[in-house]
């Protein structure tokens, strides 16, 4: 990286400085490699760092367990325009029927019954946009 000549107490080192990271540098002395640590502000890195909580997934059996406490309000889970609803209010729909279609990121996406019960209300029509989190529909 770069080269220094020092003269200390009369002594004169030749000083090579290798590599810095954070505030270790790595330099060689008349030969000999050392890490050091600079004693000096650490400059802020510009790029962003993404800070959420860790997703956690659930794989195999446990996944497929029937939840506890599953409300009965349908929300969108991502943005997009719905295309299909394939039930009116009052039907009876089962665990796992598709709901509803929606277009989200140019890909049809079934929304479907996370329980059983009947349509209590519609909150959407074909063609409108919703954003994540919208409510699309009740179930009671």
């Amino acid at each position: 990286m770069k080269k220094f000549d020092f003269t200390i107490n009369g002594n004169r080192y030749a000083v090579d400085i290798k590599d810095i990271e954070d505030n270790i540098a790595q330099v060689e002395v008349n030969g000999t490699i050392y890490e050091v640590e600079i004693h000096r502000e650490v400059k802020q890195s510009k790029t962003p760092r993404l800070m959420r909580p860790a997703v956690k997934h659930s794989y195999g059996e446990e996944a497929f367990k029937k939840k506890e406490g599953v409300s009965p309000v349908v929300k969108s889970p991502l943005p997009g325009v719905v295309l299909r609803i394939n039930f009116k209010e009052g039907d009876e729909v089962n665990r796992g029927d598709s709901l509803l279609v929606m277009e989200a990121m140019k890909m049809e996406n079934n929304i479907y019954s996370e329980l059983k019960g009947r349509v209590k209300s519609i909150k959407v029509q074909p063609g409108q946009s919703v954003l994540q989190g919208d409510i699309l529909m009740e179930i009671e």
